[in-house]
């Protein structure tokens, strides 16, 4: 599992970082994300599940947001 730490970023930086990490995963691979941006917390979760990828909250709190991407396709 990949673990990456987004939250001094704000978006759009968060999801395109994302995005490219994706790409480069094979499949069934895990990627752990944390991010703290209200923009990116609120449009990340939305693009993964659009894109098919499985994705698993883990903690949604007030300073961060820790969730589970897992590449399904």
């Amino acid at each position: 599992m990949i673990l990456i730490d987004l939250t001094p970023y704000v978006c759009p930086y968060p999801l395109v970082k994302i995005k490219l990490l994706l790409k480069q995963m094979d499949l069934d691979e895990k990627l752990h994300v944390l991010l703290s941006d209200p923009g990116s917390r609120r449009d990340v979760p939305l693009l993964i599940k659009k894109m098919g990828f499985g994705i698993e909250i883990i903690a949604d709190q007030p300073q961060c947001l820790s969730f589970i991407i897992t590449k399904t396709n």
